[in-house]
């Protein structure tokens, strides 16, 4: 039924309920599991338009860079063991759209994905990506809470 599953994981603990759900689903159904981590470029953030010289922009998606990377070795550690293959994804973009697009072009049956990542006005003003995520794509979406 679920022979591959998408868990985008920012880091909180909502994505890591997340991706534990998956591997209790994966597990009965023998799916691959693919983790994405979606940096989010400052200049695609929208809520301060702040102009930034090069360098600083740079410096700011190197940063961003490395903490995408970090998160994908914690995500390493949780998933463990697990013997049905997996798959690590390091995307750039908005992440409602990024999340969405991959799963579609790498023919997902699944999204699995915590309520919250965003937390108070970052929250208020983009919206929840979970909320984008469950109307706009076009295969099942399953909230973790």
């Amino acid at each position: 039924m679920y022979k591959k599953i998408l868990v985008p994981v920012d880091g909180s603990e909502g994505s890591w309920r997340a991706l534990k759900q998956a591997m209790e689903l994966g597990r009965k159904f023998e799916s691959k599991i693919v983790i994405v981590n979606v940096i989010q470029p400052y200049n695609n953030v929208g809520l301060l338009a702040v102009p930034m010289d090069t360098v600083s922009l740079s410096n700011a998606h190197e940063g961003l860079q490395k903490v995408g990377n970090r998160i994908m070795e914690l995500a390493k550690e949780k998933i463990g063991d697990y013997p049905h293959g997996m798959e690590y994804v390091l995307e750039v973009g908005h992440p409602s759209e990024r999340i969405i697009s991959f799963a579609k072009k790498s023919d997902c049956d699944v999204i699995i994905i915590g309520s919250r990542g965003l937390s108070g006005i970052a929250e208020f003003f983009l919206g929840s990506v979970s909320s984008k995520v469950s109307q706009y794509a076009e295969i099942p979406v399953l909230i973790v809470k």
